[in-house]
């Protein structure tokens, strides 16, 4: 298999985003960026001027000390932008983060993608998580959807069928789609019944989603082990309320009843191709539970 079959974007340039707030459950998705920015060495490049965009209020910039300098300096909610060059594919990655903004958001929009534009990117994945009636006990369901007729199409993706409020990604992604810029939507579902971040195994399912667009492993370091440890505390908090115990037994039977049919050879023969691909660089794989 070859490396552009490996990956379903093949070598082109991506730019990865992610936004704290509404669309950022658990801290899951941000926290997926940061990995990301952090295992391969991102370089931050260019920033958005927050002053047309946020409203310091809600959002309020932070007093710290800069060791650096030796002088306290303040810290605004900007978006920031990063590149890195993945280690396998030498792949051209932006990464975009960022606060949702609480103004402007078609300005911010077009701002940001005329700046993801000029660093040489050339596809959109943006990266959310939301609460959902899922048990933690089972795999954290990740799906990707996509605006573009042409972008479902030729990944396979499925196109989005919700209808109601939108955050910051979905108006992004729209403004993509304006552009004729291909994007796409991955979101985590994180159990709502511990919303409260960090949540390590959602984290970890949008990274491994990651890994198969990227077409090569995410180094994951200690993460498989603070999703493990994360279930079980989440395991022991269950065991200790009868009605929370059983609202969980509730969704693994749900969860369980509608997945059976993902049993198939085409699934299992997905994640032995990821296991090989693992083992070839040395790292160690995702929590299986």
């Amino acid at each position: 298999m070859t490396d552009d079959e490996t990956a379903p974007l093949g070598r082109e340039p991506l730019v990865i985003a992610a936004f704290e707030g509404w669309n950022d459950a658990g801290s899951a998705a941000t926290s997926a960026l940061h990995h990301v920015h952090e295992v391969w060495g991102a370089e931050i490049v260019d920033a958005l001027d927050p002053e047309e965009f946020h409203d310091f209020q809600v959002n309020r910039p932070v007093v710290g000390f800069d060791p650096e300098t030796g002088q306290r300096r303040i810290s605004w909610p900007t978006t920031h932008f990063a590149t890195l060059r993945t280690p396998v594919l030498d792949r051209h990655v932006v990464l975009v983060h960022g606060i949702e903004p609480s103004l402007r958001w078609r300005t911010y929009s077009r701002e940001l993608l005329d700046v993801a534009s000029r660093l040489g990117a050339g596809t959109l994945v943006t990266l959310g998580a939301l609460l959902a009636d899922v048990p933690h006990t089972r795999p954290i369901p990740v799906t990707t959807s996509s605006e573009s007729s042409e972008v479902r199409l030729s990944l396979g993706l499925q196109e989005s069928t919700y209808e109601g409020p939108t955050g910051i990604i979905g108006v992004l992604q729209h403004a993509a789609l304006d552009r004729g810029m291909p994007a796409m939507s991955t979101w985590a579902a994180v159990p709502h019944y511990v919303a409260q971040p960090p949540s390590p195994k959602a984290t970890l399912a949008i990274l491994t989603h990651l890994e198969q667009l990227l077409g090569e492993p995410i180094p994951l370091g200690e993460l498989p082990e603070e999703a493990d440890a994360w279930r079980l505390g989440v395991d022991e908090l269950a065991a200790e309320d009868s009605e929370i115990a059983e609202y969980v037994a509730q969704l693994e039977e749900a969860k369980d009843t509608a997945e059976l049919p993902e049993a198939s050879g085409e699934a299992i023969a997905r994640e032995f191709e990821r296991y090989l691909r693992r083992r070839e660089k040395g790292d160690r794989g995702p929590a299986g539970s």
